[in-house]
């Protein structure tokens, strides 16, 4: 058996392309639509296809609502080679670090469709640094 995907659904692909690619640094791997069930999946990752798991972005046409949001999903788990860089990176891009990596280890943040990702530091934890030592907690992951 082998994990092959998470299933999101976003409200606007655009943005949540944005944030998922900018923002994180995955890429596009593969895309599909569907003018019969009016949807598109995109399919990301860190590699080629078939090297790691991907997230599947799931994107209804015709949605008109936000989707409600359910703590029951949890989070996606990314690991970084930098933390501090990773999260400055999407500050950088004009997201807000919910829970920043004071312990040089791990941080959320939230999709513009509010899915927690956490960012895990490769290997050791990073010395502990400013500015995210005194950085709050910000909202929910």
């Amino acid at each position: 058996m082998r994990y092959l995907h998470t299933m999101v659904r976003v409200r606007d692909l655009a943005t949540s392309l944005r944030f998922f690619c900018e923002g994180l640094g995955l890429q596009e791997i593969r895309r599909r639509d569907s003018q019969q069930g009016r949807y598109t999946l995109v399919f990301l990752g860190e590699r080629a296809e078939g090297d790691s798991p991907q997230l599947e972005l799931t994107y209804n046409w015709d949605l008109s609502e936000p989707y409600t949001s359910g703590r029951n999903f949890g989070h996606v788990a990314y690991e970084v080679e930098n933390v501090y860089a990773a999260c400055q990176r999407l500050i950088d891009a004009g997201y807000v670090i919910s829970r920043p990596p004071r312990d040089g280890r791990m941080a959320f943040v939230r999709s513009p469709d509010l899915i927690s990702v956490e960012l895990l530091q490769r290997g050791d934890a990073l010395p502990p640094g400013e500015p995210w030592t005194s950085m709050p907690n910000v909202g929910e992951w």
